[in-house]
C-alpha cells in the first residue's frame, strides 16, 4: 500500500513537471506569434488578422509591450463575458458583426477541436482579435459608432478622452475577472439611456410578433363614424397598447373607445390630439415597425454621443420635440414649448453656457427681412415704422427722422442706415432673451406672438428659439442674485428701458436632437424628423466601423456681443442669421446645419 501511494505521488509530480515545462515551450510560439503581429501592426498602420483588417495602432501595441507579448485571454471566463457581451450588444442598437462575432467564433472553434492540430497562429490570431474587440466595443459603448462631427461640423459637445486610462482599466479588469463590469460602465449611465433599450427592446417583440398592419388610405376618420377601415384602425392601436385588446363596441365603428385611443397615440407621436385620423396621423399610423426600430438605434447613438454629461445645473432644448427644460439638482424645475428654425433656416446643436439675460431688447432688422417684408411695407405705408416702434439710425448711432428719407428709391442692399425696432408690445423678441456666447449669434427669447405656442409643429423661427413662459425662466435663473428680486424684475418689465442681468451663476445651455424621447411612465414618444439628421446616422451606422482617434478640442471664440445695455444696434438678432436654403436633395453636409453668415 505504501509502495502504491508512493508512486502515485512520483507520478502526480511527474505529470505536473511535464505541464510545467512545456507551458514554456507552447507558449512561446504564441509570445513570438503575437510580437511580429504588433511589430507589423506598428510598421504598417494594419494588419490581417483571421481575414479581419486591424488598425488599433495606439492601445493594441500597449497592452501587448506591457504583457511582454503574452497572451491577454488567458481564462476561459474572460472570454465568455466578452463573447456575451458581443452577441448582446444589439440591446444597445449596435451591431455584433462590428465586433469580430464570427470570426472570433470560428477561432475559438478551431483551437477547442481536438480531432486535428488548429493552425499556427491560430491561438495568438484569437488572442488578438479578443483584444480588438473589447476596443472596439468599449469605443462604440463610450462614444459611439458614428463620429458627430462628421456630420455637424459645428458639433462642440466634449467628451472625456478615454487614451490614458484605457490601458489600465483593461489590465485589471483582465486580472480581476471583471470584462463585463469593465463594458458595463462605458455605457452612458443616464437613465435616458436605459429606457431607450428597454424600447428598442419592445419595439424587436413588436416585430417578433408580427408588427402591425396598415390603415387603407382614404378620408378621414373621426367618431361617431362607421367605415370598414376601423377596424384596420382599431388593429393597428392595440398592437402599440393605445386602445385595450378587451375594448367593446361594433368593429367598424369609431366610437369613443377609439376617440381616446387616437388621441393616445396622437400624444406619443407630436401630433395634434384632436382624435381625428387625418393625413398626418394615418401617415404615423403607417410608418413600419423596423423604421421606429431604427428610428431608437438612431437615438440610442444620440446618447453615447454626450456620454457622461455632469452637470446637475442645465437648460436643454429639443428642437424635434419643440420643447424647453430648466433641470436643477437633476431635477426639472420648468417646462415650455419651443419655436424653433425652419427646415430652411435649422436651428443649430450645440452646447454653450448662458451669462445674462436681457430684460426689454431692442430689435435690429436684419437684411434678408429689410428687403422682402419691411421695405414693402414701409413704401405702401410710410406710417409702418413709426407704428410699429421703428427708429432709423445712422452709421454714427443717431436717429434719424424715418419722414426725410425718400423710401420708394431706398434698397436693402445700398440703405445707409439700420431700422431698430424699440422695446414693447411689439418687439419682435418680446419682453426678454437669454444669451450665451457662439458663433451662431442664436439664442432664446420671448414673443410677441404666442399663438404659434399651440400648433404640434412649430419651426417657425429664423434658428433662434423662442419660449414660452420666458418670465418664469428669468426668474428661476436669477434665483440666487440678490439684486434681482421678483418684484424688481416685475419693475423692470413694467418699464420700456433695456437692462441687462447677469446670472449669479453661468448655465450650461443644450440645444439638441431627439426624435425619440421616454418620459417617466416608460411611454415611447415618437417625433418627426424634421431637418432629417436621422437618416444619416443610420446610414452610418449600417457601414464599417471606422474608429476615429479622439484629441482635445481647443476652445471655441466667443462671438456674442458683451452684455452692454443694448442700446447701439450692433447685436444681431436671430433673423441676422443668412442660410443656405435645403436644396432637394438635402443639407450639403449630412444632417447639418447650412451655412451661418451673420450681418455685421
Amino acid at each position: 500500500m505504501l509502495n502504491f501511494r508512493i508512486t502515485s505521488i512520483v507520478q502526480v509530480w511527474v505529470v505536473f513537471l511535464v505541464l510545467m515545462l512545456a507551458w514554456p515551450a507552447a507558449a512561446a510560439p504564441v509570445a513570438s506569434d503575437l510580437r511580429q503581429r504588433i511589430e507589423q501592426l506598428k510598421e504598417t498602420g494594419k494588419i490581417n488578422v483571421a481575414g479581419v483588417s486591424i488598425g488599433a495602432i495606439d492601445l493594441l501595441p500597449q497592452l501587448y509591450e506591457r504583457s511582454d507579448f503574452n497572451r491577454l485571454w488567458t481564462r476561459e471566463s474572460d472570454i465568455e463575458a466578452l463573447l456575451a457581451a458581443i452577441r448582446t450588444s444589439d440591446q444597445d442598437g449596435l451591431d455584433p458583426d462590428d465586433f469580430h462575432l464570427q470570426p472570433l467564433n470560428r477561432l475559438r472553434r478551431e483551437l477547442n477541436a481536438t480531432e486535428k492540430p488548429h493552425k499556427p497562429g491560430a491561438a495568438a490570431d484569437f488572442d488578438l482579435l479578443l483584444t480588438d474587440a473589447l476596443l472596439r466595443l468599449g469605443y462604440q459603448l463610450f462614444y459611439g459608432k458614428v463620429d458627430p462631427e462628421s456630420l455637424d461640423a459645428g458639433w462642440n459637445f466634449e467628451r472625456p478622452l478615454l487614451n490614458e486610462e484605457a490601458v489600465p482599466a483593461i489590465e485589471s479588469a483582465l486580472r480581476s475577472g471583471t470584462i463585463a463590469e469593465l463594458l458595463r460602465s462605458l455605457e452612458p449611465q443616464d437613465p435616458t439611456y436605459t429606457a431607450l433599450k428597454r424600447a428598442l427592446k419592445r419595439y424587436r417583440e413588436i416585430k417578433a410578433r408580427g408588427g402591425w398592419g396598415t390603415v387603407p388610405a382614404g378620408p378621414k376618420l373621426e367618431a361617431p363614424m362607421e367605415d370598414a377601415r376601423v377596424e384596420a384602425l382599431r388593429r393597428r392601436l392595440q398592437v402599440t397598447g393605445e386602445l385595450p385588446t378587451a375594448a367593446n363596441g361594433p368593429r367598424n365603428l369609431f366610437d369613443g373607445s377609439v376617440v381616446q385611443a387616437v388621441k393616445r397615440f396622437q400624444t406619443r407621436h407630436g401630433l395634434d390630439a384632436d382624435g381625428v385620423v387625418g393625413l398626418a396621423t394615418l401617415a404615423a399610423l403607417n410608418v413600419p415597425v423596423d423604421a421606429r426600430i431604427d428610428q431608437i438605434r438612431v437615438n440610442l447613438e444620440r446618447t453615447r454621443w454626450l456620454g457622461r454629461t455632469a452637470e446637475r445645473d442645465y437648460l436643454a432644448v429639443n428642437i424635434a420635440g419643440f420643447d424647453a427644460v430648466l433641470v436643477r439638482n437633476g431635477e426639472r424645475i420648468w417646462a415650455a414649448r419651443a419655436i424653433v428654425g425652419r427646415p430652411y433656416r435649422m436651428t443649430p446643436l450645440f452646447r454653450s453656457d448662458m451669462t445674462y439675460i436681457v430684460f426689454n431688447p431692442t430689435w435690429t432688422v436684419p437684411p434678408t427681412i429689410l428687403k422682402k417684408d419691411l421695405l414693402p411695407k414701409v413704401k405702401s405705408d410710410p406710417s409702418f415704422l413709426t407704428r410699429n416702434s421703428f427708429k432709423v439710425v445712422d452709421r454714427g448711432g443717431q436717429t434719424v427722422d424715418a419722414s426725410a428719407i425718400d423710401w420708394s428709391t431706398a434698397r436693402a442692399g445700398t440703405l445707409p442706415y439700420q431700422i431698430v425696432q424699440q422695446p414693447g408690445t411689439k418687439n419682435a423678441l418680446g419682453r426678454v432673451k437669454f444669451m450665451f456666447p457662439n458663433k451662431y449669434q442664436v439664442y432664446l427669447h420671448d414673443t410677441p406672438d404666442r399663438t404659434l405656442f399651440q400648433r404640434a409643429a412649430r419651426t417657425y423661427s429664423s434658428g433662434c428659439i423662442r419660449v414660452d413662459q420666458p418670465v418664469e425662466l428669468a426668474r428661476l435663473l436669477l434665483n440666487g442674485a440678490p439684486e434681482w428680486s421678483p418684484a424688481r424684475i416685475d419693475k423692470v418689465l413694467a418699464g420700456k428701458k433695456t437692462v441687462t442681468a447677469r446670472l449669479p451663476v453661468s448655465v450650461p445651455v443644450f440645444l439638441l436632437y431627439w426624435t425619440v424621447e421616454v418620459p417617466a411612465d416608460g411611454s415611447v414618444h415618437f417625433r418627426n424628423d424634421i431637418y432629417e439628421r436621422d437618416a444619416p446616422i443610420l446610414a452610418e451606422l449600417r457601414k464599417e466601423f471606422r474608429p476615429t482617434v479622439r484629441r482635445p478640442k481647443p476652445p471655441e471664440p466667443e462671438t456674442v456681443p458683451e452684455a452692454g445695455g443694448e442700446q447701439a444696434p450692433t447685436v444681431a438678432p436671430e433673423e441676422v442669421m443668412q442660410r443656405v436654403p435645403l436644396k432637394a436633395a438635402g443639407p450639403t453636409v449630412a444632417g447639418a446645419p447650412p451655412p451661418v453668415t451673420a450681418t455685421p
